[in-house]
C-alpha cells in the first residue's frame, strides 16, 4: 500500500470512529429528547441572580447558600462577571437574595464558585461552608465559617491536592473533611472534549481529611452531585452520564460500598436531600446535546427529579418539573423548604415554585 493511500485509509478509520464517538455521545447526551412543559405554580425568578447559580444547599433553619457565577468553559458565560456567594432566607415573604460579604485579602477576581456544602458543629453550632473553586480552570476547596448577624464569610484555608484534580461537588463530613467528585479524569480543559467522546468510566469520588486523602469509589462515566442520608451512613452520588444515582455506605476507615443504583432517565446534576423525609432532588439536562451545543434560538430545558424510598426495594422517580427552556434553562440544582422549591442553573436564571 503506498503512502498516500495509506494515510487516506487512517483518515477514513479515524473518520469513522470520531463519528461513532459523536453518535455515542448523542444517545448518552439525550440529544433527540423532546422538551415538553410541566411547570409548577406560582413560579418567580429570583432577583439578582441573573448569570448561573450552580449550586444551592439548606439549612435546616431555612437559610439557603447560592453559589452563582460560575464560568465553566464548556458552558456560556458572561465573563464580566465575578463569582459570589449569596443567602436566601426561605422564611421571609420578600425572597430578597443577599451577597455575602468576604474578606477583602481573598482573591474575589478569580473566585469561581461551584459546588457546596454546609456543616454545623455539633459542638458549638458553628455553619462552616465549603466550596469548589475554580481560579483560572484550576481545582481547589475553599473553607468559610459562616457569620450569620454580620452576613460575612470568613476565609479559614484553600485545600488543595493532586486527587481533587477535577472537582465538581462535595459534601462535608467534619469540620475540615469531606468527600468530592471528579467529573473527570484529566484536569487539562482541553482533553475533557476527549474524554467525553472515549465515554470510559474514569471519573472517581475522593475522601479528604488532614490526615489521609484518598480515592473511595470510582467507575463513573461523570461523576456530579454528593450528599449525604440525614443519618450520615450512606453517600449518594449522581453519574450524569450514566443517567443514575448511587447509594453507598460509608464505612469506619471513611470507604464506601456501593449498594445500589437508580435510574432517573435524565442527565442529572447536583442532589440535594430532604433532612426529614430523605427524599433526594435532583436538578437535570432533558437534553444536554444542547447545552454542550448550546444556540439561544433553540436552548436547553430544565428538569427536576425527586426519588422517594431510595432504601427500598422499589424507589420511587418522579418527574416534579419540566421546561423547554421558555423559562429556565440549564437547571443543576433543586432544593427544598417549607413547600417551596428552588431551581438552579448552571449559566443563567433561579426559580422558586410553590410545591402545593
Amino acid at each position: 500500500m503506498g503512502k498516500v493511500a495509506f494515510l487516506s485509509f487512517l483518515v477514513v478509520v479515524l473518520s469513522a470512529l470520531v463519528g461513532e464517538r459523536i453518535v455515542n455521545l448523542r444517545k448518552r447526551t439525550l440529544a433527540t429528547r423532546e422538551l415538553l412543559q410541566n411547570h409548577l405554580p406560582n413560579c418567580v425568578l429570583l432577583k439578582h441572580l441573573d448569570y448561573g447559580t450552580e449550586d444551592i444547599t439548606i439549612l435546616e433553619g431555612g437559610l439557603a447558600f447560592i453559589s452563582a457565577g460560575l464560568k465553566d468553559p464548556g458552558m456560556p458565560y458572561n465573563p464580566d462577571v465575578t463569582g459570589k456567594m449569596f443567602l436566601l432566607d426561605l422564611q421571609d415573604s420578600r425572597m430578597k437574595p443577599v451577597e455575602l460579604r468576604m474578606p477583602r485579602n481573598f482573591d474575589l477576581d478569580s473566585f469561581n464558585p461551584h459546588g457546596i456544602s454546609v456543616y454545623t458543629d455539633p459542638s458549638d453550632n458553628t455553619v462552616y461552608l465549603f466550596v469548589v473553586n475554580h481560579p483560572q480552570h484550576t481545582s481547589q476547596v475553599e473553607l468559610f465559617k459562616f457569620v450569620e448577624e454580620a452576613l460575612y464569610l470568613e476565609h479559614m484555608q484553600t485545600i488543595k491536592h493532586e486527587l481533587l484534580h477535577s472537582v465538581n461537588d462535595i459534601v462535608a463530613v467534619g469540620v475540615d473533611s469531606f468527600y468530592a467528585t471528579n467529573d473527570f479524569y484529566f484536569s487539562h480543559q482541553t482533553l475533557h472534549f476527549v474524554e467525553l467522546l472515549l465515554a470510559e468510566p474514569w471519573s472517581n469520588v475522593v475522601y479528604y481529611s488532614p490526615k489521609k486523602v484518598k480515592v473511595v469509589s470510582e467507575g463513573y462515566y461523570m461523576a456530579n452531585g454528593i450528599n449525604i442520608s440525614p443519618d450520615k451512613r450512606f453517600i449518594y452520588v449522581v453519574d450524569l452520564l450514566d443517567h443514575n444515582v448511587h447509594m453507598l455506605e460509608r464505612k469506619d476507615d471513611s470507604t464506601l460500598t456501593s449498594l445500589k443504583s437508580v435510574a432517573v432517565g435524565s442527565l442529572c446534576d447536583n442532589v440535594e436531600v430532604d433532612p426529614k423525609s430523605g427524599d433526594l432532588w435532583l436538578g437535570c439536562h432533558p437534553n444536554a446535546w444542547k447545552a454542550f451545543m448550546y444556540d439561544p434560538k433553540d436552548p436547553p430545558g430544565s428538569e427536576v427529579i425527586k426519588i422517594q424510598n431510595i432504601h427500598s426495594d422499589q424507589p420511587v422517580v418522579t418527574q416534579v418539573y419540566e421546561d423547554n427552556g421558555s423559562v429556565i434553562i440549564g437547571s443543576s440544582v433543586a432544593a427544598t423548604y417549607g413547600g417551596k422549591l428552588l431551581i438552579g442553573t448552571v449559566f443563567h436564571k433561579t426559580l422558586c415554585c410553590d410545591l402545593k
